[in-house]
């Protein structure tokens, strides 16, 4: 018998030999985590107990993965009834106009929208009966089929995000078409959908020791895919029934570990990416086995609050707590991923998600932000699904009838607007562990949990201003390296948060029994006023010496804040404080302008009497290709404001205030 260690040595070795490039913390964490499993895998269980068997009437039947041809009939009809949301459908097909990338296909997302170009044609064709689509979904098929790699070759080939979405595409439209193919046809799909799935499988069934990065994208993204392909093939080859009980294994851990406050932890871009693929599992099992995943899913219900409170007045842009777009460069309407986010200069931000949610929640706030969002112009990489997911009979609360504050108490955020208009001012406020206060205990419950927080940063403390339609001070975007540096917040000696600055994953060295200790200790919300107290001290690791930090910081209507720091520390350190803008800082009248024009900010140093000031350019390390997201480029975001007392002491009080002037 082999003993433990020899094991997992080999485990990891067959992950490293597979082409899943891991980075050293990403190692680490999956060695750590190992050490809490003991005996068969939980997995196991729950693949042999949890439903993933069809339905008997769609055995043999196709199709049935999403829709029956029942279904598509009734769709027919409610075409004639929802004209716009079916004309915009017809006018986002991605197929015409330009071929399918030829192979290998591995720039950036490339054979992701290879998948969901699949199935787009695939289902307008069941819809009109246009040869058209027809030729275009196999044109993208059979593309699908030239690429020897789903994915990148040097990293996670076969087994990661590209892979999820080509089986998602591909099983959709085997299963949609599957009436309309030629044998030879078929025959082709289906062995390079099984092909595909198998590997997938492969690399992620439970094996001794292994543990799962559930809460993030790179898991459930793949695993919905393994699930389309498993209940379309099923009957046609025996291993789709263990392909679907692994899914339905994966995804218990998935959504028990889902956001407890609607909150999404990796940053409103990531919602946009990931959450698609979190109701496309729920809704094909649900469709296929009769299963109702979302009952259990409280987090999702209130997801529209996140989605309202995260979009910035004018709804272009987000909040970007987390790796969002490019900071300034995003703001200023420049760089690949201000391109790349908007189709035809509409910013695509996936809210139909908020269409199915209000369906299957009877939510007539969610139908609300949803109809605000696409008032704006705001668009979704699959329409479709607009289409398909809108419900009629859900009555929307209009926006201007929703909160104009809300505070999310698992993760500690808080967002406050003055009205829903284009012109408000709005803010945001955050302090708390990397993905919220419930990960602490699950964490214990869920021994086969392995954390992959790299998407949030270190950012205890700080805050987001907006106003008039400018962003006056707050974060950096998407960061290959995310630092305390780059949000307004404090660092000890040069030292920031958690364990920075060694990767991609802030969080990677840092119990999360300690993280779990920031937190917002008070909050009252209101019209005129707001007052939010923080505990920080605990997102620094010990031997700093924060024996105490708490933030103050408190609003008074129009445009005034107050921003107060009491730290006591265990040896004298110099304490720096940052505050940020996208383009400008200028001393002035005895204080600081953050931006030109009106409005801007005006910062005043209350205390400490005798400061020093440096304003410099915030550089930060830009996300690298995939699997070397922490080897980017430096980049220039914008200008910062470093503020440390003349003296280095114990005890430090730090008070700014800031004053929005139009």
């Amino acid at each position: 018998m082999l003993r433990k260690p020899i094991l997992l040595t080999i485990i990891f070795a067959t992950l490293l030999s597979s082409g899943w490039a891991q980075d050293s913390q990403e190692l680490k964490a999956e060695r750590e985590a190992s050490k809490r499993l003991k005996g068969e895998h939980p997995l196991i269980a729950i693949e042999k107990s949890a439903i993933s068997s069809l339905k008997p009437e769609l055995v043999g039947v196709h199709p049935r993965v999403f829709v029956t041809q029942a279904e598509i009939d009734a769709l027919k009809k409610k075409a004639l009834s929802q004209k716009e949301l079916w004309q915009t459908a017809i006018s986002s097909v991605k197929v015409f106009g330009s071929e399918p990338p030829p192979p290998p296909a591995e720039t950036r997302r490339a054979q992701n929208n290879v998948g969901l170009g699949i199935a787009e044609a695939a289902f307008m064709y069941k819809m009109t009966g246009e040869k058209k689509y027809l030729d275009a979904a196999k044109k993208y098929m059979d593309a699908a089929c030239s690429y020897d790699i789903w994915g990148y070759a040097t990293n996670k080939p076969n087994v990661d995000l590209a892979a999820g979405h080509l089986l998602y595409g591909m099983g959709w439209g085997y299963d949609l078409l599957y009436n309309d193919l030629t044998p030879a046809e078929r025959d082709k799909y289906r062995t390079k959908l099984i092909r595909q799935a198998k590997m997938m499988y492969d690399f992620f069934k439970p094996k001794s020791g292994r543990s799962y990065a559930y809460s993030q994208n790179h898991t459930f993204i793949p695993i919905t895919g393994l699930a389309i392909a498993a209940y379309a093939l099923m009957g046609e080859t025996p291993d789709a029934k263990q392909w679907a009980a692994l899914s339905r294994a994966i995804y218990d851990r998935v959504l028990a570990t889902y956001s407890a406050d609607g909150y999404y932890y990796e940053g409103m871009e990531y919602w946009i990416f990931s959450t698609p693929w979190l109701v496309h599992y729920m809704d094909a099992h649900l469709h296929a086995t009769g299963e109702n995943l979302y009952e259990t899913t409280p987090g999702l219900r209130q997801t529209y609050e996140y989605v309202s409170h995260a979009t910035l007045p004018g709804a272009e842009f987000n909040f970007d707590f987390g790796d969002i777009y490019s900071g300034p460069i995003t703001r200023s309407r420049k760089g690949d991923d201000y391109e790349r986010e908007r189709i035809d200069g509409h910013f695509r931000t996936n809210y139909n998600i908020l269409y199915n949610l209000a369906s299957r929640y009877g939510s007539g706030e969610a139908q609300g932000v949803a109809n605000w969002l696409r008032s704006k112009g705001q668009v979704n990489a699959e329409e479709i699904w607009s289409f398909i997911w809108f419900d009629p009979a859900i009555k929307a609360v209009p926006i201007e009838r929703q909160a104009k504050w809300h505070y999310f108490p698992d993760h500690e955020v808080v967002y406050w607007r003055s009205s829903w208009r284009d012109d408000a001012t709005a803010f945001a406020f955050k302090a708390g562990p990397p993905e919220g206060h419930a990960t602490n205990d699950k964490l214990k419950i869920f021994p086969d949990w392995r954390l992959s927080s790299g998407h949030a940063h270190p950012d205890a403390g700080s805050f987001i201003i907006w106003s008039g339609g400018k962003y006056l001070t707050g974060d950096s975007g998407y960061a290959g390296v995310p630092m305390t540096v780059h949000h307004n917040t404090v660092v000890f000696d040069g030292k920031g948060q958690d364990s920075e600055g060694n990767g991609h994953d802030a969080f990677s060295e840092m119990p999360y029994e300690l993280l779990n200790g920031i937190r917002i200790r008070e909050v009252k919300l209101g019209n005129k006023s707001v007052s939010i107290i923080a505990d920080l001290a605990s997102a620094y690791k010990p031997e700093l010496g924060v024996d105490s930090f708490t933030r103050q910081f408190l609003f008074t209507a129009p445009g005034n804040f107050l921003i107060e720091d009491s730290i006591k520390t265990s040896k004298s350190e110099k304490v720096t404080s940052y505050l940020h803008s996208d383009n400008s800082i200028i001393k002035r009248d005895g204080g600081f302008q953050f931006e030109t024009g009106r409005p801007f900010l005006f910062a005043e140093i209350l205390e400490p009497r005798l400061f020093d000031a440096v304003i410099e350019p915030n550089i930060v390390t830009a996300p690298g290709p995939p699997g070397n997201v922490d080897k980017g480029e430096r980049e220039v975001r914008g200008v910062r404001l470093a503020i440390s007392p003349k003296k280095a002491e114990t005890k430090i009080n730090l008070k700014f205030r800031l004053r929005i002037r139009k």
